[in-house]
């Protein structure tokens, strides 16, 4: 096992709501090692992005609460830092790029200032030398006549400029790791390429760990070395990508895939659909979350919870069925 960058152990994270406590991330469990590009995908809700705003110390305190776990990064636990503390973290050594870059982006205050901001404060730069380097950082992610666009306005940018923007100020400290949330899913497909291939350029470039969220499979595919599967606050898989596509273990994963349209089949056979709904969390599940949908579901699995279990190399899946032969593991 390779010694972790971001090593995360036993996840919980609540929510107090008017109708009762939502279990939204249910000891979650995982490692991104140095340089590597980790997919986390599954439907909304499943609990991808309230996994890594825990972990960054970003969840609203209330309603939202982490119950339980550890984050270790660089030997201390993100988890029990203060607020203080992780603001040193935060934009400095661990990054994020949000999923709508207009509501991340202040309004009223111009591009120019929200790059040098993290500078100036991380770095300790001058306010002339954040200048120079913000118009370097914008020239890094693609915008042309980059000193003039300094002093323009987030609504005078276009969607896939703002995004620009926001990978920009995301790695303008140099991060050790980035988590991109969805960081495409307001773009059109053109917009959506050239923000995935620039984000790959600079992951080779400046040699950073990224965790990808996005519900997108196809976008994994092309990105990622390693993907984690989530629902209903679970990991329910996990595996390299090329296994996890030539070989599926678990029931979602397998409909998630099947849902896709592929272009490489000389049959085009019917897109398949998950039936039913996902589970609304308000008790943490004693049995397998994904049961009432499951076709393969067996009586044990309406009695517990399968752990991950290892079902190939590097691979592991929490399911207590064999899907390939319909048995019990």
């Amino acid at each position: 096992m390779p010694d972790f960058i971001l090593d995360v152990q036993g996840l919980e994270t609540t929510f107090r709501t008017p109708d009762g406590v939502v279990h939204a991330v249910n000891g979650v469990s995982f490692g991104l090692a140095e340089g590597e590009t980790l997919g986390v995908v599954g439907e909304s809700g499943c609990g991808k992005s309230v996994t890594m705003l825990s972990v960054l110390g970003l969840i609203p305190r209330p309603p939202g609460k982490v119950e339980a776990g550890k984050a270790i990064f660089a030997r201390q636990d993100l988890l029990k830092m203060t607020n203080e503390e992780i603001r040193h973290v935060r934009g400095a050594q661990i990054a994020m790029i949000f999923q709508d870059p207009m509501t991340s982006l202040n309004p009223v205050l111009t591009i120019g200032r929200q790059l040098e901001e993290p500078l100036m404060l991380h770095i300790g730069m001058t306010k002339s030398q954040a200048r120079e380097r913000a118009a370097e950082l914008l020239s890094m992610v693609g915008i042309p006549n980059a000193k003039d666009r300094l002093n323009d306005f987030p609504h005078q940018y276009s969607g896939g400029m703002r995004q620009r923007v926001m990978i920009a100020m995301a790695l303008s400290c140099s991060p050790q790791i980035l988590i991109a949330d969805e960081p495409t899913t307001a773009l059109d497909v053109t917009i959506q390429a050239q923000i995935t291939d620039l984000i790959k350029r600079l992951r080779d470039e400046l040699g950073m760990a990224i965790i990808w969220i996005t519900h997108d499979l196809g976008v994994v595919a092309g990105i990622a070395q390693r993907v984690l599967v989530m629902y209903g606050g679970y990991i329910i898989e996990q595996a390299p990508v090329r296994g996890l596509y030539a070989n599926p273990e678990h029931p979602y994963t397998i409909g998630l895939l099947g849902s896709l349209p592929r272009v490489d089949e000389k049959d085009r056979a019917k897109l398949f659909s998950i039936e039913g709904q996902p589970p609304v969390l308000y008790q943490k599940p004693n049995a397998c979350p994904f049961a009432p949908r499951c076709k393969w579901v067996l009586e044990h699995c309406w009695k517990e919870n399968p752990p991950l279990l290892e079902v190939g190399p590097d691979h592991r899946a929490a399911c207590w069925v064999n899907t390939k032969t319909g048995r019990h593991r």
